[in-house]
């Protein structure tokens, strides 16, 4: 959906929010070919949450008696089965970090693709929603252990070399998460995800020319993609074409009934008008 990330205005899997806060030489830099540095995730548990763990009264009583469950499991299998259930309450209420622990003992439990790809996913999810840079990291490295472990198994899974990408864009090493996404382009030329992020990040980096380039082809291909036809309507407007920018929201207007979308939307069309 468009409007988490026009809430956000480049948040979680979606990453705008920390993609614009980046250092535009990051993107800069993109062109020279800067040699990657090889990273070592750690497997400890992030030292805060992105969110607090408190939900309304009727769901934390749901919660506490989960967490009991989990506490007083005989086995394996139902304390896999109660860490699940408490996931999907903390991820129907929208904190992410939590559910990834959740899940996180899950894949530990019993570990496998499926359940690394999903540890993964949910920290990704908690990764873009969070402010706290410190936390932000943390998150990106939980997630980054669980897609390096997925792409172990299958080297061809390209949406988690997609997101596994996206994380490093907050460490060191910016450039590894490029260069990933290079990769995956030369592999698979129309990926829909991966230039999709290349896009935002030729916004970040003030290279807007480039953005209306990429987001032009993605939106050929891929017409019924929204947030690239929306972010293709705000490079028009940085590059001055006010004419293809009011073009291209009217289209997203029409694309998306969203009240949140079209609120956004109309708030950019005033500026054209």
């Amino acid at each position: 959906m468009l409007r988490t990330r026009i809430i956000l205005f480049f948040s979680a899997a979606l990453l705008v929010v920390l993609i614009f806060s980046l250092p535009r030489v990051v993107v800069d830099n993109e062109k020279n070919g800067i040699e990657s540095a090889e990273t070592n995730p750690s497997t400890e548990a992030p030292s805060g949450d992105a969110h607090s763990d408190e939900l309304q009264p009727e769901l934390q009583e749901q919660a506490d008696k989960l967490k009991e469950n989990i506490r007083v499991a005989e086995n394996i299998e139902k304390s896999i089965i109660f860490a699940d259930s408490l996931a999907r309450l903390y991820i129907e209420a929208n904190k992410f970090d939590s559910a990834a622990k959740f899940i996180e003992i899950i894949a530990d439990k019993a570990p496998g693709e499926a359940n690394w790809l999903r540890a993964g996913d949910v920290y990704y999810d908690a990764y873009g929603f969070a402010m706290d840079r410190q936390k932000q990291e943390a998150l990106g490295e939980k997630a980054r252990f669980y897609f390096n472990k997925v792409l172990e198994q299958s080297p061809d899974n390209l949406e988690a070399k997609n997101k596994l990408a996206m994380t490093y864009l907050s460490t060191s090493n910016p450039m590894q998460g490029i260069m990933m996404l290079r990769e995956i382009i030369e592999n698979d030329p129309e990926n829909e995800q991966a230039m999709f992020n290349l896009g935002i990040l030729s916004m970040q980096s003030g290279q807007h020319d480039k953005a209306v380039e990429r987001f032009s082809k993605l939106t050929q291909l891929y017409p019924n993609n929204t947030q690239a036809q929306f972010f293709l309507g705000v490079s028009y407007l940085e590059i001055g074409n006010k004419e293809k920018a009011k073009e291209q929201f009217i289209l997203v207007k029409s694309l998306d009934s969203d009240p949140a979308v079209q609120a956004t939307v109309d708030s950019y069309l005033s500026e054209i008008e």
